[in-house]
């Protein structure tokens, strides 16, 4: 365990907490869980000790997550997992080019279309409200295993922040899902992924676990609830988390790019 306070350690198994919930209803955890641990550790810790720590702490909620939502909601379990393999072959390219590119470039991109899909879904309302009328065509199939699979996993390797959201949008556009299904089988799909990444850090060293397995706890539940709120309270619901949790993640880029 790193040298923190207990004070400190309680801030950020609520924060665990926290970004379990908003993970588990429609992605974007991680916005709030990795800045906790960069701020909570000691200064002197390398930052790959918060990147590794951070997704042992998130695989766990994920799971969580993933098997409550497979209990209740018509998820396709095996398309999901084709499409979190392609998506953690993706990450892996994704990391191999982030070492040699500045992603700065990319920072403002990315916020023009997360504010375009965030008009999009203000202004069509039924939006991933419409239950999927049946089983999805194998073109649509194949365009979700390339757009959310290879294409975003390639963003989470490069770059990183938001992934859950987009697997979200991209699942409820390709194969017309509605916004719960849609978060439920993004469940599965982060499972793969961070299990990939989290492989990598465990290899290197840089996971904190006796931290990691306390904030878990606290992540997990985080991710069950939320899971069930999002059941419970439907694609309405969801669909207002979305739109809050992209206009944070445009305000946390903005603030990379020209503020910090």
């Amino acid at each position: 365990m790193p040298d923190i306070s207990l004070t400190m350690v309680v801030v950020l198994c609520l924060a665990a907490l926290v970004a379990g919930w908003i993970d588990a209803v429609v992605g974007g955890g991680g916005l709030l869980l990795l800045p906790a641990l960069l701020l909570g550790l000691p200064a002197h810790t390398p930052a790959a000790y918060a990147l590794g720590t951070n997704k042992a702490v998130a695989i766990v909620g994920t799971s969580g997550a993933a098997v409550t939502y497979a209990r209740k909601a018509p998820v396709d379990v095996p398309l999901a997992v084709r499409i979190g393999l392609a998506a953690l072959a993706g990450s892996s390219g994704g990391a191999f080019f982030a070492a040699g590119m500045s992603t700065e470039v990319l920072k403002p991109v990315i916020m023009v279309v997360l504010l375009a899909v965030a008009a999009f879904v203000i202004l069509r309302p039924a939006f991933g409200t419409a239950p999927a009328t049946g089983p999805a065509s194998p073109r649509r199939i194949l365009a979700a295993i390339g757009l959310a699979g290879l294409g975003i996993g390639f963003y989470d390797g490069l770059i990183g922040p938001g992934t859950g959201t987009f697997l979200v949008l991209a699942l409820t556009a390709v194969l017309h899902l509605d916004l719960v299904t849609a978060s439920a089988t993004a469940k599965i799909v982060n499972c793969c992924t961070n299990a990939g990444a989290l492989a990598t850090f465990a290899w290197q060293g840089t996971v904190l676990w006796q931290l990691a397995a306390v904030m878990a706890v606290f992540n997990l539940a985080g991710g069950m609830l939320g899971a069930r709120t999002a059941l419970k309270k439907g694609s309405g619901f969801v669909r207002v988390v979305l739109l809050s949790v992209v206009f944070a993640l445009v305000a946390k880029l903005a603030y990379e790019q020209w503020l910090a």
